[in-house]
């Protein structure tokens, strides 16, 4: 970032800067993570740089494009960790929540544990949320979602499903229109309105 960029370049730590510039040094950090910074401090850090305000806002834009712009591995990489600390999370919550449960269930009625109950159907999301993070079973991959785009926008999409999964599939929803249309009444004819 550049604010961190000119900052070291005159030795400055960031409660320096923050002191010279009469900003907090909780909002220095701020900038210097990448958060857009508002005009009043903008206009004092371009005063404390001595440097014009248009150059540093310039210059801010620019690095936050750069940023923004990363190889397409690097962003597979940034997705699945998100999800991974999502499931790790998820899963954190669980483990206290249940804990809770329990505790509540055997200090109120130990004749009957009802937090199984919610242990078990909680316990199923867990699951297939940990399958889905870490792609033991692909339902809703990126190669699933852009087939769906692409069948959505007319594309031609070239299914990576083998062909007997795609017939039996095409069968399948076949089976299912022809009963929904025996249900609706029609039997294939026309509507008759």
């Amino acid at each position: 970032m550049i604010i961190r960029k000119l900052r070291l370049q005159r030795g400055w730590s960031q409660e320096q800067l923050a002191e010279f510039s009469g900003l907090s040094i909780r909002t220095i950090q701020r900038i210097e993570r990448g958060q857009n910074p508002g005009l009043e401090s903008l206009k004092s850090l371009a005063t404390v740089f001595e440097v014009q305000l248009s150059d540093l806002q310039s210059t801010l834009e620019h690095d936050m494009k750069i940023e923004q712009q990363l190889p397409p591995d690097e962003e597979k990489a940034i997705v699945y960790v998100r999800d991974l600390k999502g499931f790790y999370s998820h899963l954190i919550k669980y483990v206290v929540v249940i804990s809770i449960l329990f505790i509540i269930n055997l200090s109120t009625n130990r004749d009957y544990i009802w937090a199984w109950w919610p242990m078990l159907g909680w316990g199923l999301g867990i699951m297939t949320h940990g399958l889905n993070v870490f792609e033991v079973f692909h339902f809703f991959s990126p190669a699933w979602e852009k087939r769906q785009i692409e069948k959505r926008i007319g594309g031609n999409c070239k299914s990576d499903q083998p062909r007997w999964i795609r017939t039996i599939l095409n069968r399948w929803q076949y089976l299912c229109n022809s009963i929904f249309l025996r249900l609706m009444g029609m039997n294939g004819r026309e509507d008759r309105l």
